[in-house]
């Protein structure tokens, strides 16, 4: 009988105490991280991370407009979700939506000037609030294994970073 390779053993066994540390440890620092980014964009620019998303998104696609359907692929959200917050986003100037002209009973999100300058005056706080945070946080060695451990798991879970 062979035994099985230490890859295949791993995926048939629990977690050690070890791993589990770890992954806490990498739950709880993310949650944390991305609460103290969440709060800062709020507090510097009113815009919640889900609206900078969407803005986000809307800012990059040509004519700075895209399909519901896509936007929602786009951000990774379902769409009940996203157009609940479009609603939301709409009631304060940042979008319009309108009927798509290419495909029936479809719809387009709208960047509008109010929205462009919301994202715009956000920005450059969010990103300095990502420097310190974050980037600031760790050696160039560090941040280089952060995003080739980011890339793994992408690859792992089998989705890909929209670039």
């Amino acid at each position: 009988m062979t035994s099985a390779t230490p890859e295949r053993r791993r995926g048939r066994q629990l977690p050690t105490a070890d791993e589990l540390r770890i992954w806490r440890d990498f739950i709880e620092t993310t949650e944390a991280l991305t609460s103290q980014v969440s709060t800062r964009l709020q507090a510097d620019s009113a815009l919640s991370p889900g609206d900078y998303a969407v803005l986000l998104a809307l800012s990059e696609a040509q004519g700075r407009k895209m399909r519901s359907s896509a936007l929602a692929a786009h951000i990774g959200w379902e769409r009940s979700r996203l157009s609940h917050h479009l609603g939301r986003m709409e009631r304060r100037g940042l979008i319009r939506r309108q009927e798509c002209q290419t495909v029936p009973r479809g719809s387009e999100v709208l960047l509008t000037p109010t929205g462009a300058d919301a994202f715009r005056n956000a920005t450059f706080p969010h990103l300095r609030a990502i420097r310190e945070l974050f980037v600031d946080a760790l050696t160039p060695e560090q941040l280089r294994a952060a995003g080739e451990i980011a890339a793994a798991l992408r690859a792992h879970l089998g989705t890909r970073r929209e670039d």
